[in-house]
């Protein structure tokens, strides 16, 4: 059976080397305003050192993101090539990423490369109970563990659950009602935290053309919040700390990288593209309705009067000489 001990012998190691560091820096170990900050920074700077080493990664998910952007054209014009032939469009869109070197996943793998040290942490910190009696595993020293076990966020246990029970809460010596408080409160910031972000990117990147890349984004905008309002229960308050600082980092660190590589706007095609080289060109565009690029109706030119024509003479009437005015020829 595949096993995840070393998952929780780094995390354990990350936690335990910042919480050394802290303390010698003078940060106080014991409460203060009901909050243990060392530990705490531990959590914080967990997160801290998991996104630095993520970094490359990040920058490679932005990039993906804007080749996507830049092969929406083609997209749509699969999509409407293979309009009710789903099995074609598929085939021929996985051809064009492969040629374009695109890879459509990308979008998610910072994500799913974070999992392993959230269960990591979710498992580290659910045994922070004083009455476990495997004090020192995962490479923990009594005294270490004993600290942990003890350390309160607003005097409720990192470890503290929004669903513990009263008898696991009592065992941790902390007040039911303190604990829902401050976990109620950190899973209502963990939800809106985690729809900012991926608000964030949909809003500068926009919403894809691809039926499968929108199925994700509307996954990543609305599925994953909902889901927190019922799995944030049985979150650690220290998993909690942790998801809320990711959370921010994220937001911080998309919006640098979104500045230094800027999405990518697609090109425009046949009207449009043909209304915005006329207006870079200085020449008139004519507008109709509100609407570019449509010629508005000249009104034709008006054919002049025909002149009269002369009426016919009666019959038997003089003809009426047209040359009026002009002296009579003299008779010979």
């Amino acid at each position: 059976m595949f096993s995840l001990d070393w998952i929780y012998y780094a995390i354990s190691w990350i936690l335990l080397t910042w919480h050394s560091a802290w303390d010698a820096i003078g940060v106080p170990v014991e409460a203060m305003v009901g909050t243990n900050w060392s530990w705490i920074l531990a959590i914080i700077f967990l997160v801290v050192t998991v996104r630095v080493i993520l970094f490359p990664v990040f920058v490679k998910q932005i990039k993906s993101q804007r080749a996507m952007q830049a092969l929406q054209p083609k997209v749509k014009e699969l999509q409407e090539k293979h309009k009710g032939d789903r099995e074609t469009l598929q085939k021929e869109m996985m051809e064009l990423y492969r040629k374009e070197k695109a890879n459509p996943l990308m979008g998610c793998l910072p994500m799913f490369l974070q999992i392993p040290v959230f269960l990591g942490l979710f498992h580290t910190l659910k045994r922070l109970n004083p009455g476990n009696s495997q004090k020192t595993l995962y490479g923990w020293t009594i005294d270490q563990f004993n600290s942990a076990s003890n350390a309160k966020l607003f005097t409720a246990p990192i470890s503290g659950r929004f669903g513990s029970t009263a008898d696991e809460l009592a065992r941790l010596g902390a007040n039911t009602n303190t604990v829902k408080l401050v976990a109620g409160v950190l899973v209502l910031i963990m939800i809106a935290t985690t729809y900012l972000t991926s608000r964030q990117m949909i809003l500068k990147t926009g919403w894809a053309e691809d039926p499968q890349q929108r199925m994700v984004q509307r996954l990543m905008l609305y599925g994953i919040p909902v889901s927190l309002l019922v799995s944030g229960s049985i979150f650690p308050i220290g998993v909690i700390i942790y998801w809320v600082t990711n959370n921010l980092f994220t937001l911080g660190q998309q919006q640098w990288v979104l500045r230094k590589f800027p999405p990518l706007v697609p090109p425009k095609t046949g009207t449009a593209a043909k209304t915005g080289t006329a207006a870079r060109n200085g020449q008139p565009v004519a507008k109709s309705g509100g609407l570019l690029g449509r010629k508005t109706a000249q009104p034709a030119a008006k054919a002049p009067a025909a002149a009269p024509k002369a009426a016919a003479p009666k019959p038997g009437a003089k003809p009426v000489n047209p040359k009026k005015g002009r002296p009579a020829k003299r008779q010979g």
